[in-house]
């Protein structure tokens, strides 16, 4: 099956370092999401250092994993390169997609962290990593080698299924 059927959420992962290459991979695949208006809006803040990737995981209980991630890709929305800043969200989420897509297939291990639209999650994050106002801290994405394999079980739902009306 295709890489989105392989793709899950990874929230351990290997004391092993991903080679810069495959993280730019990775921001090259967000870069190639569908944005509207084709304004793509996006930002990214690469972290590497340990005692950064620490004080991120403590900003809510959820961003556990970030700590001994390789990597953490921050997307932001750059409010002044969207041209319709209502579907920001939409396009930072095809953007999220594609990096999580692009680090299975490169056998990575990924997770988002939601960060928008809760304003205390933002803020703190906005504030340790002085992120101008313009830009909206969207995720943070955890990266790794995955310290685990699992079964992925399809999700398709077909009671789900609508067809014409609902």
């Amino acid at each position: 099956m295709s890489i989105i059927f392989k793709r899950q959420s990874i929230r351990k992962f290997k004391d092993e370092k991903v080679p810069d290459e495959l993280i730019e991979n990775l921001l090259k695949a967000g870069m190639q999401a569908p944005s509207s208006c084709n304004s793509q809006p996006w930002e990214f803040i690469v972290v590497s250092k340990s005692e950064d990737k620490i004080a991120i995981s403590e900003m809510h209980k959820f961003a556990k994993p970030a700590a001994n991630a390789s990597h953490l890709i921050i997307t932001l929305g750059n409010l002044n390169q969207a041209k319709v800043i209502r579907m920001i969200e939409q396009d930072l989420g095809a953007c999220n997609e594609n990096i999580l897509l692009q680090a299975t297939h490169e056998g990575l291990g990924a997770v988002w962290l939601g960060f928008h639209p809760i304003e205390e999650r933002t803020l703190r994050l906005k504030e340790y990593l002085e992120i101008p106002d313009y830009c909206i801290p969207f995720s943070v994405i955890c990266v790794g080698w995955p310290a685990y394999e699992s079964e992925v079980k399809l999700r398709y739902d077909k009671s789900k299924v609508h067809f014409d009306r609902f």
